[in-house]
């Protein structure tokens, strides 16, 4: 595989529209408004407390820096324009998405709430009922951790397909992780159609949050907490 400076690029550009267009149009939704107004009445007091502000931004640095040497020395090596059928676009970006899914599921039952980290995993679990903000209310340690694992799928997918991927599915991946990575802390109460499956994603890590004990430890889907018995029913918090 070569260096593909080029394809790299349109990747995180091809990113970076997706997020902005699909951001500008969930908006438009009067339901989906309303519930970011309320993430951001919650969010306000807690960003307004200095060592809450000051960790929110060590934890937006260790990904920034973490996913900048990720986008030049590695990316490059695994992403290509090479078209492919549809089927294979779906299979790329579910395999990157299951492989990370099932590697941050052992991490952090294991690792986050086993002995090395628990300390450090602790701050985010200060949150009970968490917000959108508190996704990012993270030590940078297990923030670098985290994201690692999510990179790390990329590679390892290219690798057992011996061949670059296509830069359009690894953007698509990406924003699946990303966004929801992000709108499973958000405070979401909207149990009816067509936004029942978004009040079960967030309601599935309110109750990883109620205390460290639990289960619920993947973070897209539930398929290995079922799996491996340690799933939990949803909670569901009313509107206030």
């Amino acid at each position: 595989m070569s260096y593909d400076w080029l394809a790299a690029l349109v990747t995180i550009g091809a990113l970076a529209a997706l997020t902005a267009v699909g951001r500008f149009l969930a908006f438009k939704v009067p339901a989906l408004q309303q519930m970011r107004e309320l993430n951001q009445e919650a969010d306000a007091p807690k960003m307004a407390r200095e060592r809450f502000r000051e960790a929110v931004k060590e934890n937006s640095r260790a990904g920034l820096v973490t996913n900048l040497v990720f986008y030049f020395t590695i990316l490059p090596f695994c992403v290509s324009f090479a078209s492919r059928p549809l089927w294979q676009h779906l299979a790329e970006i579910v395999a990157i998405l299951m492989i990370y899914d099932l590697m941050y599921y052992v991490t952090h039952r294991f690792v986050f709430h086993g002995r090395p980290m628990r300390k450090a995993h602790a701050l985010h679990h200060q949150v009970r009922e968490p917000t959108y903000i508190d996704a990012l209310y993270v030590h940078p340690l297990e923030t670098f951790i985290g994201l690692s694992l999510y990179l790390l799928s990329i590679p390892i997918v290219a690798l057992v397909v011996g061949a670059p991927l296509n830069a359009f599915s690894v953007a698509v991946a990406t924003l699946i992780f990303t966004q929801v990575n992000t709108i499973n802390h958000t405070y979401v109460n909207l149990p009816y159609f067509p936004f029942k499956t978004l009040d079960y994603v967030t309601g599935v890590h309110a109750a990883h949050h109620v205390d460290m004990n639990q289960g619920n430890f993947a973070t897209l889907t539930m398929v290995f907490d079922w799996l491996f018995g340690t799933y939990e029913k949803p909670v569901s918090r009313p509107v206030p």
